[in-house]
């Protein structure tokens, strides 16, 4: 029954994979984000370097994708987040088990993202380049090193929900501001055009907004975003002690997606156009103000808990310390000694009756002190009695 139940999480990895990876393209070629253009001028360069980017970037998030939904959708998988203590409704046989389990799904997934390089490679013939003679081969290349950078990602987002929460916030975030990106074009007069991996233009070329090579109003949005996506994604999992490390290192899964997609298609910053400049140049940073997001909150989450567990332990040491000062004194002796051997003989002593009117008391023995009589000895006749 395990194998069976790893056989169809396997299966799913790999078809949501695929199906995410051909949805993603499907939704770049439709609005023109993608786009595999002769270089003729400038703009077939800057085409064909964000086209690169969004290749690798879209094989890579394909791949954590699949991976992610199919360790949701799995009856009982053996997997937690060991690094951070065990999740009780999720609690490996092993840490064996749950590295096989991770890895598996994560590989699944790598093999249906590879999908993607072929609706990368096909369409990429089009652009035409005189670097080379064939650029359907570079394009597919491309798409097969995403491939790899989603497997190394996949397994940490199974191995934490606030890190596949980040890459799936990450991924819907850029799709929308690639959407918005384009409908502006198109409203502006300027048609369907290249997108930008995680790049709006929102004001018009001015000297205003730039910083020698940085786009303030892009520098902004790419931080901000990165900073709040983080924050937000890994509060859930940092309010759980045992989750908080992988919280708090959850905000650099998105960034570093992003980061190695640029890095990879112009390592050399050779062919970019300012705002893509902009851009890959605020690409590390963004993994910076990512993980920010994420250790701020975490911080925040273990000093609530800090505080709300004080109180309870100032409250414990006020009483206990009113029953130590409220405690009455025994075993208190006639010459000041208190001891327990004394409080003993005094509880365990038997205590004479008290006479009532119109009784005598009787006697004591003989050789004994009376007790009512202030501890001094009863007088005695002469013969003795």
């Amino acid at each position: 029954m395990a194998v069976r139940g790893w056989g169809r999480s396997v299966a799913t990895a790999t078809g949501i994979a695929a199906g995410a990876g051909a949805a993603q393209l499907g939704l770049g070629y439709g609005l023109g984000i993608v786009a595999w253009l002769p270089s003729v001028d400038g703009g077939g360069e800057a085409s064909w370097v964000a086209s690169l980017a969004w290749a690798t970037w879209i094989t890579a998030t394909s791949v954590v994708i699949g991976a992610v939904v199919a360790d949701r959708l799995a009856p009982s998988p053996p997997n937690s987040e060991l690094s951070a203590g065990a999740d009780p409704d999720r609690t490996p046989d092993s840490l064996l088990t749950a590295s096989l389990w991770r890895l598996a799904l994560a590989a699944a997934a790598a093999i249906g993202g590879m999908l993607t390089v072929a609706l990368i490679a096909v369409p990429a013939r089009s652009a035409t380049r005189a670097d080379t003679f064939s650029p359907q081969t570079i394009a597919a290349g491309y798409a097969m090193v995403g491939a790899v950078v989603g497997l190394l990602m996949a397994i940490w987002a199974v191995a934490s929900r606030a890190a596949a929460a980040n890459a799936i916030a990450t991924v819907g975030w850029l799709w929308l501001l690639a959407v918005v990106a384009v409908i502006d074009s198109v409203v502006s007069g300027t048609g369907l055009t290249s997108a930008q991996l995680g790049v709006w233009q929102i004001t018009a070329d001015s000297e205003q907004y730039w910083f020698r090579n940085i786009y303030l109003p892009g520098a902004a949005l790419s931080l901000g975003s990165a900073f709040i996506i983080g924050a937000v994604s890994a509060w859930p999992a940092a309010r759980d002690a045992r989750r908080r490390v992988g919280a708090a290192i959850s905000g650099g899964v998105g960034p570093v997606l992003i980061a190695a997609a640029y890095f990879l298609a112009a390592p050399r910053l050779v062919g970019p156009r300012a705002e893509q400049l902009s851009a890959h140049l605020l690409a590390p940073y963004a993994v910076i103000a990512g993980l920010a997001g994420s250790v701020l909150v975490t911080a925040i989450a273990q000093r609530l808990e800090m505080s709300r567990r004080q109180p309870a332990s100032g409250t414990d040491r006020d009483h206990d310390g009113a029953s130590a000062t409220d405690a009455p004194a025994t075993g208190g002796s006639a010459d000041g000694r208190d001891d327990a051997t004394g409080s003993a003989e005094g509880r365990d002593a038997p205590v004479p009756e008290q006479p009532t009117s119109g009784q005598v008391a009787d006697p004591p023995a003989r050789g004994t002190a009376s007790v009512t009589g202030g501890g001094r000895p009863a007088p005695t006749t002469p013969d003795g009695s």
